[in-house]
Order: C-alpha cells, then sequence, then structure tokens
C-alpha cells in the first residue's frame, strides 16, 4: 500500500473499529455507549471510514464444514509465462471452490486457497480444471489439517 493511501485514526476510531470487528452487526447505539459520545457521532465516523475505505463492507461468515465442505487446501500454481496471468486468474474465478487468489513472488505465480467436501473433491477439481487450464504447467497442493489463527489486523 502507498503511504498516501494511508489514513490516521485515534483511539475513538479504534473502539468503533474493534467493537464493530468482533460484532458487525452491533448497533450504532450499542457502540455509543462504549466510547461514550453520541450515536449521530458514531454515525459519522462511521462515514467518514467508509469514505477513507478503511471499513470495506460487512459480510455474514459462514460455516463451510455445516455445508460438507471439510477439506481445505492451498494450491501454489506455476505458469509457463507470467503474462498467462491475466487469463488463468480469469479461469480460475470461474471455479467456485476457489476462495482465493494471490498473484505472488517465489516459484509459484499463483496461489490460490480452495474449499472442497473431502480430498476426492480436491483431486478431481485439480486433475479436471484446474491443471487443464491453458497457461498452467504444473501445481503444488498443500491440505490445511487445522486452521489455528484466524484474526484481522490489530488495531
Amino acid at each position: 500500500m502507498k503511504t498516501e493511501d494511508t489514513i490516521q485514526i485515534d483511539g475513538i476510531d479504534k473502539i468503533i473499529l474493534n467493537g464493530l470487528m468482533q460484532d458487525a452487526r452491533m448497533s450504532i447505539n450499542q457502540l455509543a455507549k462504549q466510547v461514550g459520545i453520541s450515536g449521530a457521532a458514531v454515525h459519522q465516523r462511521l462515514k467518514k471510514l467508509e469514505r477513507a475505505e478503511l471499513i470495506q463492507g460487512s459480510q455474514v461468515m459462514v460455516n463451510p464444514k455445516k455445508l460438507g465442505y471439510t477439506t481445505l487446501a492451498f494450491v501454489g500454481i506455476y505458469l509457463d509465462k507470467a503474462m498467462n496471468n491475466p487469463a488463468a486468474v480469469e479461469q480460475l474465478r470461474k471455479i467456485k471452490e476457489v476462495i482465493e487468489c494471490h498473484y505472488t513472488t517465489g516459484d509459484w505465480s499463483v496461489l490460490v486457497k480452495i474449499l472442497c467436501k473431502d480430498n476426492e473433491h480436491l483431486m478431481n477439481l485439480l486433475n479436471n480444471q484446474i491443471q487443464k487450464i491453458e497457461g498452467i504447467s504444473r501445481t503444488e497442493t498443500f491440505i490445511s489439517l487445522d486452521q489455528q489463527i484466524a484474526r484481522q489486523i490489530s488495531l
């Protein structure tokens, strides 16, 4: 991130943001009570943080295991040429099990995070979809056994 893209936040902003990161459904009145300012002041600060693009929305987090997705894998993708990246990413975007895609340094060109129902589903996805994308020369797969840390940036 460029330095001109950063913003300064104060202690009140931090309390508001920490409250929302813990529970995105927390009401403005609850936040106001925590901070000790009016609901209108909290609302104004939230709008300022949204305009500055520090707050990028809120979302419901679905537990994929409850839907039968029990295999989480990271796949390092080697491309024939770096110029194949945009086309390969466009094809990866069409695969619903690909939940993240990162352009990286190092050996791989791209690192993707994939959710599958099981190892067989993962193998099928790799063999019949990902490795058939034009420009992908090979892949390296790592299955996550357990996510031990999941958090946002600390304020």
